[in-house]
């Protein structure tokens, strides 16, 4: 049984880990309303985006010569994988959550004879897949997060992954990240980059409408398409961010919370033993009156 002064010792750390965890999650509260706002305000941008590819697609002739950022490579053996987390833990599954879906999709190429290579975005996809995937990581980068994710940022990423493509010699691309939704709720999401996966609904609106373009359809893609990468990327962290936060948000809650649980058991069986020890020595003093 701990000793009173253990006791006492143990309760004096959990309300110094309590402090933390609490101006945590202020922190990443405060932080969370900003990155919320941002990954909001991209989306809309982001699918008009997408949306304009797609309909200077429908226009392009079939036998057109299209680059590669659109038609692909015209194979599907080699998959880049873009595993986008954080550079920081203590925020719940956030991280571990991606990952888990990495290594699945991983698993479910390799079972249908592909070859899978990964580019990894943030500290920790890079420390959680190099233990089980270190041969099939062919990129790295990190400290994306220690200020808000920019557009420059996003740029010179796409402009990287690019690269990586072509030197790889790959046939498509995906990047996969959380989908925020709230401060509980982020969803992992899988969105293939190159080539541009195409939605046959939106295809058949915007065959609907004839328009005229100057100058050809097939100019406008090729300075379009590396800025529609950008966009989505940029999307991508965004969203990232703003799941982070709120997955540290919750997480240092719990903590918090559990924290104060542990706070007050320790100090009912701190007392508990107090009491047990105050009594013992009534009791000894009594015998040892009486037995005068």
């Amino acid at each position: 049984m701990a000793s009173l002064k253990d006791l006492k010792n143990r309760i004096k750390s959990v309300k110094s880990t309590q402090k933390i965890t609490k101006a945590m999650k202020m922190v990443a509260a405060a932080k969370l309303r900003r990155a919320k706002e941002h990954a909001e305000a991209a989306r809309p941008y982001a699918e008009r985006m997408e949306a304009m590819v797609r309909a200077l697609t429908a226009n392009v002739t079939e036998g057109a010569n299209l680059p590669v950022l659109l038609g692909g490579t015209g194979k599907d053996d080699v998959h880049l994988l873009v595993v986008a987390t954080s550079d920081r833990g203590l925020c719940g599954a956030f991280n571990s959550s991606i990952v888990r879906a990495a290594r699945r999709q991983i698993a479910d190429l390799e079972a249908r004879g592909k070859t899978v290579k990964l580019f990894c975005v943030g500290r920790k996809a890079y420390e959680q897949l190099a233990l089980q995937h270190k041969s099939k990581i062919v990129e790295r980068v990190s400290s994306l997060y220690r200020t808000r994710p920019d557009f420059a940022t996003a740029d010179e990423l796409a402009k990287r992954i690019l690269q990586t493509f072509d030197q790889e010699r790959c046939d498509v691309c995906t990047i996969v990240y959380n989908h925020f939704r709230s401060a509980i709720s982020q969803v992992v999401t899988f969105q293939q980059l190159i080539p541009l996966a195409m939605d046959a609904s939106a295809d058949a609106g915007a065959a609907s409408a004839v328009y005229e373009y100057e100058p050809e359809e097939e100019a406008i893609l090729a300075d379009l398409l590396p800025k529609n990468l950008a966009v989505q990327i940029f999307k991508a962290l965004l969203e990232n961010a703003a799941s982070e936060q709120g997955a540290r948000m919750t997480a240092m809650d719990n903590a918090t919370r559990n924290a104060g649980d542990m706070i007050s058991r320790l100090t009912l069986q701190y007392n508990r033993s107090r009491q047990a020890a105050i009594t013992k020595e009534l009791i000894e003093i009594i015998s040892g009156a009486e037995a005068i």
